[in-house]
């Protein structure tokens, strides 16, 4: 019931809507729950960093310790210079396996445009760029510019999923008999 309910009001909110998911939207299927949700209460604060001169090869060790992606490279003062992936990370190697090049720095192959994201940013916008946008991960920055966190698809997906959640448990409910004379 809740599924067919569900879908059926998102269809029919979503078809005024050229295929693109607005704010509208969800506030109608879930109310200022989801609202009021902040990349601050879903970020994790125990990420991964990196330093501009750090050797790349030790960056692919920390990123397959931890098993991340990909995580922020900050400078003494912890502000945000770039972003490194595991893609950078495997393009440096190769490098340096085949053709017998130098051991790059993370600042040689990290990315310097960094998509970025605030920690009192809501939760929904966030969810909805994602969307649209390639990064999987966003490092969160406070208002001195200092990365203070990240926040993954996966994240975000946990806090629909709790919401969708509690969405669910007080939709009413149909008894079988009632779902066959539907």
């Amino acid at each position: 019931m809740f599924e067919s309910c569900f879908h059926s009001q998102f269809d029919t909110l979503s078809k005024s809507n050229s295929g693109k998911l607005d704010n509208n939207i969800y506030k109608q299927l879930w109310g200022p729950a989801m609202e009021s949700m902040k990349v601050s209460d879903y970020m994790s604060t125990d990420f991964v960093n990196f330093r501009p001169e750090e050797l790349v090869v030790e960056a692919v060790r920390e990123l397959i310790k931890h098993e991340v992606i990909g995580g922020p490279v900050v400078a003494a003062n912890k502000q945000l210079v770039g972003w490194i992936s595991e893609q950078d990370c495997l393009s440096s190697a190769l490098q340096v396996v085949y053709y017998n090049q130098r051991v790059a720095q993370v600042e040689d192959v990290m990315k310097t445009e960094v998509l970025t994201v605030r920690e009192d940013d809501d939760l929904l916008s966030l969810a909805q760029q994602m969307l649209q946008q390639k990064p999987k991960v966003y490092p969160v920055l406070n208002d001195d510019k200092q990365v203070i966190g990240v926040i993954s698809r996966r994240l975000i997906l946990r806090a629909v999923d709790k919401q969708l959640m509690a969405t669910y448990k007080s939709a009413p409910r149909q008894q079988p008999h009632e779902a066959h004379l539907a």
